[in-house]
């Protein structure tokens, strides 16, 4: 059975100075092109641990799109609910600085309206089965809506990661219906309208206790960069997950396989600290390169007794 992950696929630009980014200045260096978006990102992490993901999204009815679905096959994620539509994936344009760190984006967000009729007309087949489901919260209302019905009706977990805090901070009341929230530092402080930057990963811990337990979430991660994650529930439980300290080459997409490999965890039966620590396994293997996903690891690896079809 899979993890259902529903989300957008992007195509990302990124442009990386040679030397010392000067931002009004003109900047030699290089620039790629590679699919993105939160949820491909989280969908082929996924198949990146030999897990076989079920991936719910939309592609451009082009040649484009046709390639984002061959990749995604080639990861063995099951694509049957990938609709090809005009408009379908989203552009996502970033400027780098030679730290690794973003300067700079602009992002085009895709027309939703398929993915609800394909959810609508397909919901049952796609989640009847599932082993938990990984959901984009910021994604419109309706959608979120549908995917949280089905997984009430089927029973399944839910966890949930983010893409534009500033949409999804307006839809805290579906919080209250997921698992497992992940987002960064930066983030949780626009969910919560509350600077925690300043807030030591020990001192964090206790603070989400309480803001959980006044919003209702049931738990969250929050992920500080090289001060690595925190974790915490409304029962009072949190702690710490140091970073792994690794050479940056470029920081997309390690949000993103954090959150595949907590949910990876905590569907397969790994406490929140074992499921957050490989989390970061995933995201440091992430951010020394510069694709958006991780390479490929075996579950065993991760201590996960998960059998590989």
């Amino acid at each position: 059975m899979p993890i259902v992950v529903v989300g957008n696929v992007f195509v990302d630009i990124k442009g990386f100075p040679d030397s010392k980014y000067i931002p009004a200045g003109r900047n030699a260096g290089s620039v790629d092109i590679v699919h993105g978006g939160v949820g491909r990102n989280v969908a082929e992490d996924i198949a990146n641990v030999e897990l076989r993901p079920r991936f719910v999204s939309m592609v451009d009815d082009t040649a484009e799109g046709t390639e984002v679905i061959r990749k995604l096959n080639n990861h063995k994620v099951d694509t049957r609910y990938v609709a090809q539509v005009p408009d379908g994936m989203g552009m996502w344009l970033a400027v780098f600085d030679n730290t690794g760190d973003i300067v700079s984006s602009i992002s085009k967000r895709p027309k939703m309206d398929a993915l609800l009729e394909l959810l609508e007309e397909k919901g049952d087949e796609i989640f009847c089965d599932a082993d938990s489901i990984v959901i984009e919260i910021d994604m419109d209302k309706e959608i979120i809506k549908t995917v949280l019905g089905f997984a009430e009706k089927y029973h399944k977990r839910v966890f949930a990661v983010v893409a534009n805090m500033s949409i999804a901070s307006l839809r805290r009341d579906f919080l209250q219906s997921i698992d497992c929230f992940v987002c960064n530092v930066q983030e949780a402080g626009i969910l919560f309208a509350a600077d925690l930057d300043e807030l030591s990963p020990e001192e964090l811990g206790p603070d989400l206790v309480e803001r959980l337990r006044s919003a209702r979430i049931p738990s969250m991660v929050v992920t500080e960069g090289s001060r690595g994650a925190v974790y915490a529930d409304w029962d009072g439980n949190y702690g710490v997950c140091p970073a792994n300290p690794v050479r940056v080459r470029d920081t997309t997409g390690a949000g993103d396989a954090f959150c595949a490999g907590v949910a990876i965890g905590l569907t397969y039966g790994k406490s929140m600290a074992e499921s957050c620590d490989i989390g970061s396994r995933l995201a440091s293997s992430v951010i020394t390169i510069s694709e958006n996903t991780c390479p490929r690891f075996l579950p065993q690896e991760l201590g996960l007794d998960v059998t590989v079809e």
